[in-house]
């Protein structure tokens, strides 16, 4: 689908103030660090994780692991597809039973990609807790799941894209909002 540039919602800096913010918020509510893990979904959620993890060590000089997660084989959309998706990887080398567990992706949409992730680390053991963080909330929900964290919540239409460009990915730190363009 070609898209069109809507509105430039966040730029480096309001990015930059929404990572520190989430993560002053993460350890507020976790006070216990020695059992908090940090586990972003693949690909973009994954860069979210990292810069949170690392605002983590600079603000109070604590390792938080960091575990990434892929959920394609976990989605309830697969059989809708002529090819399979691309499946990628799984990294989580610590155990999550009974940890305090920061689930964190760029946007929640419709929950299903956290129903698919929830269902992955249900497959990997117990934690004593599961925790969303996501950058930016775009409401229209389809399942009963909300952020415990999150960055920007960001009414849109349906027909519209939410989309959080990294530098690691994009060479740019923005959020832009697209649509389809004809509109």
């Amino acid at each position: 689908m070609d898209e069109k540039i809507k509105a430039k919602i966040m730029d480096d800096k309001k990015m930059k103030r929404t990572f520190l913010r989430l993560a002053m918020e993460i350890l507020e509510r976790n006070r216990e660090e020695e059992n908090l893990v940090l586990i972003g979904i693949q690909t973009r959620g994954v860069h979210v994780a990292r810069r949170i993890q690392q605002l983590i060590k600079e603000l109070e000089n604590i390792e938080i692991p960091l575990g990434i997660l892929d959920i394609t084989m976990f989605r309830d959309d697969l059989h809708k597809h002529e090819q399979q998706p691309a499946v990628k990887k799984t990294r989580i080398d610590f155990s999550i039973e009974d940890r305090d567990i920061i689930l964190i992706d760029d946007v929640v949409f419709t929950g299903r990609t956290i129903r698919a992730a929830m269902d992955s680390i249900f497959e990997l053991g117990r934690p004593a807790s599961l925790q969303l963080a996501a950058f930016i909330d775009r409401g229209h929900r389809e399942m009963p799941i909300c952020p415990d964290f999150k960055g920007k919540y960001l009414p849109t239409s349906r027909r519209e894209r939410v989309k959080v460009m990294l530098q690691e990915i994009d060479g740019k730190d923005q959020v832009l909002i697209m649509e389809p363009k004809g509109f």
